[in-house]
């Protein structure tokens, strides 16, 4: 009679299993893809079974294999943003204008040190823009416009000084214009049609929140 043959089986908890990209940034993509209403296919090629997302259609890597950009503009997308967004450590660009996203803007895009171009214009997009925005010390474009935003505009964004272009017209916003730091050469136009703001602050003679009530 032959010996018994044993057979260990080892079993690891999923606490312990990576993710499927093994990467934040894949998982925080995809994340977003789950978020998102797309009938045009135009997030098929993101492929959560990739060792990273560099090779999906409308996202750019650096040679570390780190996202840069996020390139979604004009796609038919709807849906929402998503928290995990944050995690991208080092995108620069993040092109979401054009589409039907509704929602509000994470306030964890807070971490996103590297970012140069927030372009979410021509969206549904509601809430308050995050005072938490001012810590985004490489930011040069902020478009923000043709949405549905209210409450007043963060004077962090004044610490901003890389900030060249701020547009948040056609929305809700109340309170007064900033008129320092980069906010003293945006052009007026740049907050038209926001029927509850008023013009820019007069060195404090008129309290910033006005007509927020």
């Amino acid at each position: 009679m032959a010996a018994p043959i044993w057979v260990l089986v080892f079993f690891v908890p999923l606490a312990l299993v990576p993710s499927v990209f093994g990467n934040s940034e894949g998982d925080a993509l995809y994340t977003l893809k789950k978020s998102l209403t797309d009938p045009d296919n135009v997030l098929q090629s993101w492929d959560p079974t990739l060792v990273n997302p560099c090779t999906w259609f409308h996202i750019t890597c650096n040679q570390d294999n780190r996202v840069t950009r996020v390139d979604l503009g004009n796609s038919n997308l709807s849906g929402h943003l998503v928290p995990e967004l944050g995690k991208l450590e080092h995108l620069q660009y993040l092109e979401l204008y054009k589409n039907k996203i509704q929602g509000t803007i994470p306030s964890e895009l807070e971490n996103l040190k590297s970012l140069i171009s927030l372009d979410l214009y021509n969206n549904n997009i509601s809430g308050t823009i995050p005072p938490s925005l001012g810590k985004l010390k490489s930011l040069v474009f902020l478009r923000l416009n043709d949405n549905s935003l209210t409450g007043h505009i963060p004077r962090e964004l004044a610490g901003i000084s890389s900030l060249k272009v701020v547009d948040v017209s056609n929305n809700d916003l109340c309170g007064t214009i900033p008129t320092s730091g980069p906010f003293e050469h945006i052009p007026l136009n740049n907050f038209e049609n926001n029927p509850r703001l008023e013009g820019p602050e007069l060195l404090g003679l008129a309290s910033y929140d006005t007509n927020c009530s």
